[in-house]
């Protein structure tokens, strides 16, 4: 999808830019074209800017914007390496100062940050520019982008059908032009869920790799993870050069890779690798034939290579650790309401949260300071397993998701729907019937998405490639994992596959056609 600087027509030094030439551009390219003046970054916020009024009317990625903002940034840029380039920030844990962060909650309508998170700083300080903040699910609890508050975001590939979520905004944003990378989170999928959806590049890095701070402490116990979604390898390689730090306060520190990321693409593997995978659903749910043939093309092609290939599973229980993962769910939210109950001075109601954050809070005051402690124990158990995996197999390769994006609207809760699960939730008295519920009102949604929740909890790196397209042409991805501090192996198998036949990127999106 990207062309060479060289490829680009020059006039008297400076390029002639239009839409067709952005769209044909990486984060990296523009980079380049602003460091020897050819471009200035006025020029490709105004594209960029052009680009959104022109698409996002039928994707809503966006729910706010900044123009007269973003071309004094222009104007004030901080020289780092990516000085000028336009990129979006997402509207949960990504603060930029002044400016509107709801989390896609009502509640939160109107919240401005007082400072930017260490996440956005250390994006500002490689002089990247923020044209706005994109859609995610309330809280940042659902796979798919469709908050009451702003209304649903819809995929570029085919605008009858979700981009996942949570980075639902993010991906929607850089799979239809708009800009060529955005930040993302991934608390249980949410980088890696869109990426599969939308044809995406979606690294989500090593625990502790890329600490947001200040004061964000552990974001879900460790769970969750700050990064971006990028259509190329080489701007996700470059952006974790930028983001990756050891931040002293961080909960969580992973340490820091001594080369560069972007270094390591061009490197060729010392031996054949050794590679698991498997295409069953760790929760028992269906496995669609499109998302094992994405699997399975891929590992004949790495077979090709001239690697070795088994498949096999790490041997856990996912239906279980998919219930811990939701009772860690469960207290998070309680601890959100009870602190958002203290801010606004008043009690919350259920009319106050959307119906997933509002049963998950209510589970969480039920759980007690033990099961939340045992329930920690068993992503650890896990993580102890997924290491002995990694001690046989340098990789683990799984579809990213189960499913090709489901419809708009297929995963919401109707008021029916939202009613029933109301009463279920007051009839059931016992803990342990409450988080039943809980699974149940998720296992739809955990259908399409059954295999991404893992690296959350053990805290592995894993990402999703676009190496595959179904017939009815939505983008399927393909995950891989690998042991914790391995992304730059991770990065360097993303590269061959770039530079092969497999790879799919935005071919056959029609907003790129």
């Amino acid at each position: 999808m990207n062309v060479t600087i060289e490829a680009i027509d020059k006039r008297n030094g400076a390029i002639e830019m239009d839409m067709k030439t952005y769209l044909t551009l990486d984060a990296t390219a523009m980079a380049e074209l602003i460091n020897s003046e050819q471009v200035s970054p006025k020029e490709l916020l105004e594209l960029s800017f052009r680009r959104l009024e022109a698409v996002d009317p039928a994707l809503h990625a966006f729910t706010a914007t900044r123009r007269e903002r973003a071309m004094e940034d222009a104007v004030n840029r901080r020289n780092g390496i990516f000085s000028g380039v336009p990129m979006a920030l997402k509207n949960i844990s990504q603060a930029l100062a002044g400016e509107r962060l709801s989390a896609g909650s009502k509640l939160l309508e109107d919240f401005r940050p007082a400072q930017d998170s260490h996440f956005v700083s250390r994006l500002k300080a490689a002089g990247l520019i923020s044209v706005g903040h994109t859609n995610t699910p309330e809280f940042g609890l659902k796979n798919i982008s469709e908050p009451e508050l702003f209304g649903p975001t819809r995929n570029p590939w085919n605008v009858q059908h979700s981009p996942g979520g949570s980075s639902g905004g993010a991906a929607a944003a850089v799979a239809s032009g708009i800009v060529p990378v955005a930040g993302a989170s991934d608390g249980g999928g949410s980088i890696r869920i869109p990426a599969s959806f939308t044809g995406l590049f979606g690294l989500k890095p090593t625990r502790g790799r890329t600490p947001v701070g200040p004061g964000a402490g552990r974001q879900w116990q460790g769970a969750s993870i700050d990064f971006a979604l990028s259509r190329t390898v080489q701007d996700s390689a470059a952006l974790l050069d930028v983001l990756q730090v050891v931040q002293p306060e961080a909960a969580f520190q992973a340490p820091l890779f001594p080369g560069k990321y972007t270094e390591q693409l061009e490197q060729d593997f010392a031996a054949p690798l050794t590679i698991a995978f498997s295409v069953e659903s760790p929760v028992g749910t269906v496995v669609s034939e499109e998302a094992k043939k994405a699997v399975l093309k891929t590992v004949r092609w790495l077979e090709g290579q001239g690697h070795r290939v088994e498949e096999v599973t790490p041997g856990i229980d996912g239906i279980q650790l998919m219930r811990e993962y939701y009772l860690m769910n469960s207290g998070e939210m309680a601890l959100l309401r009870m602190n958002l109950e203290k801010s606004l001075g008043r009690r919350l109601t259920e009319d106050d949260m959307e119906i997933e954050s509002w049963l998950l809070a209510s589970a969480g005051t039920q759980v007690s300071a033990a099961e939340y402690s045992a329930s920690l124990a068993a992503w650890d158990a896990a993580a102890a397993k997924t290491a002995a995996l990694h001690e046989r197999f340098d990789f683990y390769i799984t579809p990213a998701t189960a499913h090709a994006a489901p419809e708009i609207g297929e995963l919401s809760h109707s008021p029916d729907s939202r009613r029933r699960l109301l009463e279920a939730f007051g009839k059931a008295s016992d803990p342990a019937d409450q988080q039943e519920l809980i699974y149940a009102m998720f296992l739809p949604s955990l259908s399409y998405t059954p295999f991404t929740q893992l690296a959350n909890l053990t805290g592995q790196p894993a990402m999703s490639l676009p190496l595959h397209v179904t017939a009815r042409n939505l983008p399927l991805g393909v995950q891989v994992m690998a042991q914790k501090g391995e992304e730059h192996r991770l990065l360097q198998l993303a590269k061959q596959f770039e530079q092969s036949d497999l790879w799919v990127g935005q071919n056959g999106n029609p907003f790129f056609e």
